[in-house]
């Protein structure tokens, strides 16, 4: 049991936390914090917190976790006001989807006191904003990734575990490295992807009738560029380097099917398209097999 829980940024992935661990029993008191005051306003008015504030000193008094739920750019300018409010027994952690430019933050802003964030990364989503977005079940049967600091007490990490744990969520845990790395290929360049095609469309003479015609193939690759643009502007520069290697590697492959499809030839496009079906089928089969059928993973 929880006492005082501060959410920093109470949209889809903060409003989601907070509603999970009230559904749960799991905390006395949820504070909520962020940028529009209209949108606090209307996490109270939903129940998704029990109070909101924009005083940091306010917020942090006694608090025992505080989770960061903001685009990730505004990492270190979060907890750099927090720091003067910070209390020993407080644990903090994040949702950022990348982890190695989050650390250094944390690293910069909070200096020793860096020992009381636990990085951490819930894999659930959806292309919604804001508090209406929130889901209670988001994060049932999803992964959590915590990729821990060397400074971290192991009592703070299964704090932060536990939290997850309550709301749904299955443990993993990678390195801030490799967990940039896995993300990059599997995460951000997919919504890198999406938003460069539609923002091509969009961009044509003749987009009306293009989107006229486009159907379920295109309505579900291109879900994801329904999200936050802020948030993926944040998420691709701050793992730019990883995201230029799977980029890289991937108009590698485009040049490869390019060249086939230049060429006429068809058992070679058609061994390309086979692999891909074989591997999607198989991580398919996984997933069902591994977690209850809810929102899926971005």
């Amino acid at each position: 049991m929880l006492g005082k829980v501060v959410v920093i940024g109470v949209g889809l992935i903060g409003g989601s936390f907070a509603l999970a661990l009230k559904k749960a029993g799991a905390a006395r008191h949820i504070v909520g914090m962020g940028r529009s005051h209209e949108a606090m306003a209307r996490a109270l008015e939903l129940g998704i917190v029990d109070s909101i504030t924009e005083s940091f000193e306010e917020a942090m008094a006694g608090a025992d976790l505080v989770l960061l739920a903001a685009p990730v750019a505004q990492t270190g300018p979060i907890l750099a006001a927090l720091l003067p409010y910070l209390e020993p027994g407080t644990v903090i952690t994040d949702a950022g989807s990348t982890k190695s430019d989050v650390v250094a933050s944390a690293r910069a802003a909070l200096g020793a006191q860096v020992s009381q964030f636990v990085p951490a990364h819930p894999i659930a989503g959806r292309e919604s904003n804001g508090p209406d977005a929130a889901l209670v079940d988001l994060y049932q049967g999803k992964k959590t990734v915590i990729t821990p600091l060397p400074e971290n007490a192991a009592g703070d990490v299964g704090l932060v575990a536990a939290a997850w744990r309550l709301c749904g969520a299955v443990i993993h845990t990678l390195t801030p490295e490799q967990h940039d790395r896995v993300f990059a290929a599997v995460s951000h360049l997919p919504h890198l992807l999406a938003f460069a095609l539609v923002d091509d469309i969009a961009n044509k003479p003749h987009a009306d009738q293009l989107f006229q015609y486009a159907a379920s193939g295109f309505r579900d690759f291109t879900r994801i560029a329904g999200s936050s643009p802020e948030m993926w502007r944040d998420i691709s520069l701050a793992n730019r380097d990883a995201l230029l290697t799977e980029l890289d590697a991937y108009l590698a492959q485009l040049t490869v099917l390019r060249e086939r499809l230049a060429a006429h030839d068809g058992p070679g496009i058609e061994a390309i398209y086979t692999n891909a079906q074989r591997a999607r089928r198989a991580w398919s089969e996984a997933i069902e097999t591994s977690e209850p059928k809810t929102q899926e993973p971005e």
